[in-house]
């Protein structure tokens, strides 16, 4: 129900056009890329998938933590607005449930724009490669595991938002965060951990113990922010 009430929120606020056109542009990348460079990418000897991610997925991520960072600031801006928050704490709601609502209603918003780059993804290795037997099982693996890397920098980027009344002081939070991950080295395992760090690794050519930990990394991160998001909660209640 709160997932529902907060798209009912969110109709006429532009969440979805932001989405939609965002993930639109992040899927072209990899057509246009391969477009105008195509014959450099089809002289390197790796899987299809792992040509595609390795030139484009850096750009792709960019995109992706943006649209989070910017959803996050939209629905928690409707919130702020006219003292909405100040009403919502005389209801029985917790403050808790509307958090979670919002962070669901991001998510599936992120499996939208992920389905429209793996659906691009695949075209170019229709167009201008040889489809292996193992295709559709990478495609979802690799997919599915930047999904799941996607998840602390969802929770994070919802919990800034709600931290700050002025939508221009989250949004602005959150690029400072997206260019601090990207100066950050990708080989540096614990630097890498950061939240809006995560959405750029790769998984193909990327070790299995490697891959484990990211996901176990992904785990503790997301209990973590909850947990920050309940002590948050509780102690705002405390001198507001």
């Amino acid at each position: 129900m709160n997932v529902y009430l907060e798209s009912k929120k969110l109709k006429r606020t532009g969440f979805f056009s932001v989405f939609l056109g965002g993930g639109i542009l992040a899927a072209v990348v990899p057509a246009a890329n391969m477009a105008v460079r195509s014959e450099m990418y089809l002289q390197m000897d790796l899987s299809p998938i792992q040509v595609l991610m390795n030139a484009n997925w850096q750009i792709m991520a960019m995109f992706n933590i943006l649209l989070v960072i910017v959803g996050s600031c939209l629905m928690y801006h409707i919130e702020f607005a006219d003292h909405a928050m100040q009403k919502i704490k005389s209801l029985p709601i917790r403050e808790s449930s509307v958090f979670w609502g919002k962070v669901i209603l991001l998510v599936v918003m992120s499996v939208f724009f992920l389905l429209l780059e793996a659906g691009s993804v695949t075209i170019c290795t229709f167009h201008w490669f040889e489809i292996e037997s193992n295709f559709w099982v990478e495609i979802f693996r690799n997919f599915g595991y930047e999904f799941l890397l996607l998840l602390p920098c969802i929770i994070l980027s919802v919990f800034i938002a709600s931290v700050f009344e002025n939508m221009w002081v989250s949004l602005g939070s959150g690029v400072v965060c997206v260019f601090t991950a990207t100066m950050l080295p990708t080989d540096h395992f614990l630097l890498s951990l950061f939240p809006f760090a995560m959405p750029f690794q790769i998984m193909a050519g990327m070790h299995t113990a490697q891959v484990n930990q990211y996901i176990y990394a992904v785990i503790i991160e997301c209990m973590a922010l909850g947990l920050l998001e309940v002590i948050f909660v509780k102690v705002r209640r405390l001198f507001v």
